[in-house]
């Protein structure tokens, strides 16, 4: 398989996790998300599909590259590939905990535990392709924010 198809198969995945999870997503955003308590710094909604599409690209670029060097460092790239595997889960889990469920506190354990997949899975990238770990530094620094929007609104709505 060339380098160019890891990187465009890990993209459409990526982007595939992303639509099904917008599917779950869509419905609470328009009966159940008006309806509860947000923090000033909730972002409006129509800021969230384009972050996350981008996010979505980069991550799977950064895991394409991480592919690229499965010749190299087969053991390694297995690992790293595992925790991007388990983290995209844990991210589409997210979407029907919170929207899917209306469980702020389920979903906020949940991102704590998604954000520690998601370092993780960048300190592997890292070691093995510098470029596909700094594509994860945006997608680090979204979900910190997510968490703490995650938590206020769980702290807001108990």
């Amino acid at each position: 398989m060339n380098k160019i198809f890891r990187i465009i198969l890990l993209v459409v995945t990526c982007l595939a996790v992303g639509y099904i999870s917008s599917m779950v997503t869509r419905t609470g955003v328009t009966t159940w998300f008006p309806t509860i308590e947000k923090p000033i710094f909730n972002p409006p909604s129509w800021v969230f599909a384009p972050v996350w599409t981008i996010l979505y690209i980069m991550m799977g670029i950064a895991a394409g590259l991480v592919w690229n060097q499965i010749e190299f460092e087969k053991e390694t790239v297995k690992k790293a590939l595992l925790f991007f595997a388990t983290q995209l889960f844990l991210n589409a889990l997210w979407s029907y905990l919170f929207f899917g469920l209306h469980n702020p506190l389920l979903s906020f354990l949940e991102i704590i535990i998604l954000w520690l997949m998601i370092f993780e899975t960048y300190t592997q990238f890292a070691k093995i392709n510098k470029i596909a770990g700094y594509l994860f530094i945006p997608y680090i620094a979204w979900v910190s924010f997510a968490t703490v929007l995650n938590g206020s609104i769980w702290w807001l709505n108990r």
